[in-house]
């Protein structure tokens, strides 16, 4: 019950905040930066040793630019010092997201534990306090829509059946939240579900036709072989709403789903940082929930960087946990601003964000059919199954896989490429792709020549 009141509360200051419009976000965000800045230097001993030669005054958004920026390396390096809940330990978490059993439940009694690598290939554990898991809830309802799985959070005569397909097996943010919502509403326990990635297509497909979601959650690159097995008639589903995120969507693909599934794609940034950092506006961007939530697009040394042109990275501040406290944190995806105001008439900040773009893979049969891979299940099938998260996965012929990889100094790089051999040639062979070849390139794993982006799944085959 606290919970929801917790929820309500937020929800209604969200709305009226919005409602007296930019100024009176403008006073919310300064003293939500004032209240959070205070209470890390008085709480976190990191970032008391991190400002030590700071002045105590530096409280305000023009004064945020001189504090220095914080990596997930270097937080989670100084976990213990960092944390402002000495209860809270790494070894603690690493114990408590070690057992499966345990996703989407309490931690402690109240916090919320994620875990996460992200392109980076740097681990990392996420604990959320409950005051700030009530503000994600509250601005998934308020600012991003129906279409969004937190419209259901409290149902009011609302029906129909809500279906996530996501990676499973581990406390990934997305996953652990509806398992956590389900845990906390009967209502929602029945009409909601996770189904896994990692899984054959034709065993998902399945299990779609069976539950009918009215609602559909998942990664642009799902999406987009989801909306081919509609068009081909092996999934028969008719979802009113699709919510995309995690991955870069483009324009076609978007637009091919909306013709098979004829709903519009919602979609919505978020980071197991901040569960609901923008929201989709129908125009083409999406509108950064700035009162709770501050980016700084930067380039590579950490200047600004000015509207209309992309970032090197884009540092997150988080006024909402305390728990963890976020400062500058270097989020890594690159962002760009728009410059002038939307059309859509938000006052919030408009961006669009370079994410992941990583390939579908598609790979012969013995029998010469083809079975596609998602690319964020072939990450998570080494990830969960090495503790390994620096490494490319390369289609390099028909049936055949090359994996390069960075392998953490003091590890036997004979046994580490065994693990990752293995996983990978189990999971293929539950795809019905026994004979499928998987090969280790000696290389190291490397940008994108063009881009200059890091991609774990590639496509180095003609298509």
């Amino acid at each position: 019950m606290l919970e929801y009141w917790k929820w309500m509360n937020y929800a209604r200051e969200l709305w009226a905040t919005y409602q007296a419009g930019p100024a009176a976000l403008k006073v919310r965000r300064e003293r939500n930066l004032s209240d959070l800045l205070r209470f890390a230097r008085e709480h976190s001993r990191f970032y008391q040793q991190h400002y030590s030669e700071l002045p105590a005054d530096l409280e305000s958004m023009a004064a945020l630019q001189l504090l220095p920026p914080v990596s997930k390396r270097k937080l989670m390096t100084h976990f213990d010092d960092w944390v402002t809940d000495p209860a809270v330990t790494r070894r603690d978490v690493e114990t408590f997201t070690a057992d499966l059993a345990r996703v989407g439940h309490p931690y402690l009694g109240g916090y919320a534990v994620w875990t996460s690598s992200g392109t980076t290939g740097e681990p990392g554990l996420f604990v959320h306090d409950k005051d700030a898991l009530a503000l994600y809830d509250a601005l998934q309802a308020v600012r991003l829509g129906r279409a969004a799985l937190s419209a259901n959070l409290f149902p009011v005569g609302q029906t129909g059946r809500f279906a996530m397909v996501g990676a499973t097996g581990g406390h990934f943010a997305g996953t652990a939240s509806v398992e956590r919502l389900r845990r906390i509403n009967p209502m929602l326990a029945r009409s909601t579900r996770v189904f896994s990635i990692l899984q054959p297509m034709p065993v998902l497909v399945e299990q779609l036709n069976e539950f009918q979601p009215s609602r559909l959650a998942t990664y642009p690159t799902a999406l987009a072989v989801l909306a081919q097995e509609q068009e081909s008639g092996r999934l028969q589903i008719r979802p009113n709403a699709l919510w995309s995120g995690g991955e870069w969507l483009s324009p076609v693909v978007r637009g091919a789903i909306e013709r098979v599934f004829h709903s519009r794609v919602q979609e919505a940034y978020a980071a197991s940082e901040f569960m609901c950092i923008a929201c989709d506006c129908g125009h083409g961007w999406l509108h950064v929930n700035a009162d709770w939530v501050i980016l700084e697009p930067v380039d590579a040394d950490y200047r600004p960087v000015p509207p209309g042109e992309p970032s090197r990275s884009v540092l997150l501040t988080n006024l909402a946990n305390r728990i963890q406290p976020f400062i500058r944190y270097d989020l890594g995806d690159s962002i760009i601003v728009k410059p002038e105001p939307c059309a859509c008439g938000s006052f919030l900040p408009a961006i669009r964000v370079e994410g992941r773009r990583d390939d579908v893979l598609s790979l012969q049969t013995p029998d010469g059919g083809r079975v596609l891979l998602l690319p964020l299940a072939l990450a998570t099938v080494v990830e969960e199954g090495t503790h390994l998260h620096r490494f490319q996965i390369i289609q390099t012929g028909p049936d055949t896989l090359s994996v390069r990889l960075d392998i953490p100094p003091g590890d036997d790089a004979r046994e580490v490429w065994c693990k990752v051999r293995h996983c990978l040639q189990a999971y293929l062979a539950e795809q019905g792709l026994s004979t499928a070849v998987v090969e280790h390139d000696s290389t190291s794993p490397r940008q994108d020549p063009v881009s200059g982006k890091f991609r774990q799944v590639i496509a180095n085959i003609a298509r």
